[in-house]
């Protein structure tokens, strides 16, 4: 099984400990490692190849879901900009990243694609670390609405 389709199915079944929320076009997860804080990821849920593959309906509600996603990532840190990048090279299933873009950042890093940044060095993920800040996303998306209408499991 793919990357994207085991994260997904650990997600349908609560076993996903990066998971913010379910959107009704997949699933908000954050970054596996956190390099700018609050780097995620939309999961499309069902798993498909592309955006490309998906109806007229599909494709608008997973374009909304991830600038949701933004908002409610500029809202909860100090992010000048979030990036968004559809990409599906080395895992061909549709997802989609988001990247804070911060002040902090060095000049000719924030000019830079994320990409850039080290991320054999870069912090992992973890709940101690960056549960604060996934609570947070959680909460805003709830209070921002459009979220699925079925119960998340419970990890």
């Amino acid at each position: 099984m793919a990357l994207i389709a085991e994260r997904v199915e650990l997600a349908r079944a609560g076993q996903n400990a990066k998971v913010i929320r379910r959107l009704r076009s997949g699933w908000a997860v954050m970054g596996d490692v956190q390099f700018l804080p609050g780097y995620c990821l939309l999961l499309a849920d069902p798993v498909v190849p592309s955006l490309n593959v998906l109806g007229e309906q599909a494709r608008q509600q997973f374009l909304s879901d991830m600038t949701r996603l933004g908002d409610a990532l500029l809202a909860v840190t100090d992010a000048l900009r979030i990036n968004y990048e559809i990409l599906g090279n080395a895992e061909p299933e549709l997802h989609a990243h988001l990247f804070p873009r911060y002040a902090w950042e060095v000049d000719s890093a924030r000019r830079m694609p994320a990409w850039f940044y080290d991320w054999q060095n870069a912090p992992a993920y973890s709940a101690e670390l960056h549960g604060a800040l996934q609570a947070a996303l959680a909460e805003r998306l709830v209070a921002m609405g459009g979220l699925w209408s079925e119960p998340v499991p419970s990890r």
